[in-house]
């Protein structure tokens, strides 16, 4: 179990991870694939920042100088790691080196345009993110002629931060040796596990709505890395919860996974795994190995995410889809 002293230190390297999700909009929860008047057909791409122009070279299912749009969170934004676009609204933290960006740098794709943004949910790609810079919509983005979409979301949809800044708090507690564990399946019920399928349905309309607007496009879910070691004792500096909860908290990432590759095979859309790449190179490991840093970071990166060794990793995986 770890000490007080430790969580608290920890909950203070937490503050900027609770505030990537916390600006999200709560507010709309409908249906993702609802008609959003006019944004298929946009003239522009407001707040989007817009790639290589070089003629690009055959990707699969892409017309020559289609575009490529990458939408997402916090993990495809590569929030934190330099250089942020300039551009983009400050709110999103967005990196030039987030691995839609790597992607289309190493494709040479014409008309890249990234929407992605840090704290972002599901609805937020049909209403505009209530964060610094007024973002809008991310389907905005899509066009009729888009021939590559990469999606990177559900994170947020389910509470990310919320529950690592809970199983934080949570470890302080001297009355159990899984508390984290014992809060989140209270009664029997396993609440994360309840969160991630009430996401289903709003990852299949999410890309439903994508494919409406852009009909032509190749889809490719792009999913999670892990966080946690897969075995063993976790790292108390960067990872400071309960002992106890670590065997249910391992199981959270490939749950999420597991829910967004059977939604992007059911609506006809590609899965691409990051996970099992990233295997051995969780936030317990040196600096120069881990993909995704601890509630300490040791490179530039948003505390609990990818990155820049993660974000490559993560469009080595992506290109690998591409083929």
């Amino acid at each position: 179990m770890r000490t007080t002293r430790r969580a608290i230190a920890g909950l203070a390297a937490l503050t900027a991870l609770v505030a990537l999700s916390a600006c999200s909009d709560d507010s709309d929860d409908s249906d993702i694939s609802a008609d959003r008047k006019g944004a298929a057909n946009a003239p522009g791409v407001p707040g989007g920042d817009k790639g290589p122009s070089a003629s690009p070279k055959a990707i699969a299912a892409a017309a020559s100088g289609a575009t490529f749009v990458a939408l997402g969170d916090s993990y495809a934004a590569g929030v934190k790691i330099p250089v942020i676009v300039p551009a983009a609204p400050p709110g999103c933290s967005r990196s030039e080196s987030n691995y839609a960006h790597l992607v289309a740098k190493q494709q040479n794709i014409t008309g890249f345009v990234d929407a992605t943004c840090g704290g972002a949910r599901t609805p937020d790609m049909t209403a505009g993110q209530q964060t610094q810079g007024s973002p809008p919509p991310q389907f905005d983005a899509l066009r009729p002629d888009t021939a590559l979409v990469t999606l990177g979301i559900g994170g947020n949809d389910i509470g990310f931060s919320e529950i690592v800044t809970t199983c934080v708090i949570q470890s302080r507690s001297t009355t159990s040796t899984q508390p984290c564990t014992d809060k989140y399946t209270a009664g029997g019920n396993d609440e994360l596990a309840k969160r991630i399928a009430e996401t289903g349905p709003k990852i299949a309309a999410t890309i439903a709505g994508i494919k409406e607007r852009s009909p032509k496009a190749r889809i490719l879910v792009v999913g999670y890395p892990t966080i946690l070691p897969e075995s063993g004792l976790a790292c108390p500096a960067q990872v400071p919860v309960a002992e106890g909860d670590l065997p249910y908290l391992r199981k959270v990432v490939p749950a999420l996974n597991d829910m967004l590759a059977k939604e992007a095979a059911k609506q006809g859309a590609e899965y691409v795994d990051t996970y099992a790449g990233s295997a051995g190179h969780d936030v317990c490991r040196a600096a120069g190995t881990k993909w995704v840093e601890g509630i300490k970071p040791e490179a530039p990166a948003a505390p609990v995410h990818p990155n820049a060794l993660g974000q490559e990793g993560m469009a080595q995986a992506v290109l690998a889809k591409l083929g």
